[in-house]
């Protein structure tokens, strides 16, 4: 073989895939942002709503709201914060998974944007509550008692939004953990860990929908234990650079 041919494949390399380092690049990123996203999730989604929403309290829910419409805010905030990190990993995660298999890896990705789609449509309902509650031209027809009631309405309507959203980002988890299983430059406990992660999300969506009784809370703990480990394997260790652009090279030979 010619000693310019070594070279030459190197260099077509670095022009197809980008500087070897680049991948590890990504994968770092992924894993920072994964633990932005989840401390802005846990703050928005579970810390805010449970210091303001009382599900059974109208008027005392509204009082909170009102009381303090900063937090409330600050709420919101967090779930954008969450959201434009969910958008940006789904780009990472396909980036990085796609030499596994490039359509399947485009079908979590496309599972990822509707989960995201769909918690925003959620969040419209929890953007609305101080809306119904403060807008004192439009709604004066209202009593005090009927707008906090329309009020706890658009935040229990926020809440079902919030759990229909769990069967394609649990879909989407499933896809990406499955591909992990599959390659060869992460290790498959990480695959393992997100597929049960995924598959407690998909069950308690449709356990709230066909048997509330046993739609448990516990059902989305591997989801954050898996986040978490995943998180920190990037950040630590990140991929096998050589193992990800061999896979790179034999899916474009093979398309």
């Amino acid at each position: 073989m010619p000693l310019n041919a070594g070279v030459h494949t190197a260099s077509s390399r670095r022009a197809a895939f980008g500087p070897v380092l680049s991948i590890q690049i990504y994968a770092r990123i992924a894993g920072a942002l994964l633990v932005v996203s989840m401390l802005a999730g846990i703050f928005g989604e579970l810390y805010v709503p449970a210091k303001m929403i009382e599900f059974s309290d109208a008027a005392a829910t509204a009082k909170n709201i009102t009381s303090h419409g900063e937090l409330f805010r600050l709420g919101f905030a967090g779930y954008l914060v969450e959201a434009l990190c969910d958008i940006a990993l789904t780009l990472l995660f396909y980036v990085l998974l796609r030499p596994v298999h490039r359509q399947i890896a485009l079908l979590m990705a496309l599972f990822g944007v509707i989960a995201t789609a769909t918690y925003a449509m959620a969040e419209f309902f929890y953007a609305a509550a101080p809306v119904v509650l403060g807008d004192d031209s439009l709604l004066k027809v209202f009593s005090v008692g009927q707008r906090d009631a329309v009020a706890l309405l658009m935040l229990k309507l926020y809440g079902y939004g919030g759990e229909i959203f769990m069967a394609f980002y649990g879909s989407a988890i499933v896809i990406r953990g499955y591909l992990v299983i599959r390659s060869t430059f992460l290790p498959r406990i990480l695959g393992v860990l997100m597929v049960i992660a995924g598959a407690g999300f998909i069950v308690k969506n449709f356990a709230m929908l066909l048997m509330p009784s046993y739609a448990s809370d516990l059902l989305l703990l591997p989801m954050f234990v898996s986040a978490v480990v995943l998180a920190l394997w990037l950040l630590i260790k990140g991929v096998n650079v050589s193992r990800w652009h061999a896979t790179m090279v034999a899916a474009s030979a093979g398309e």
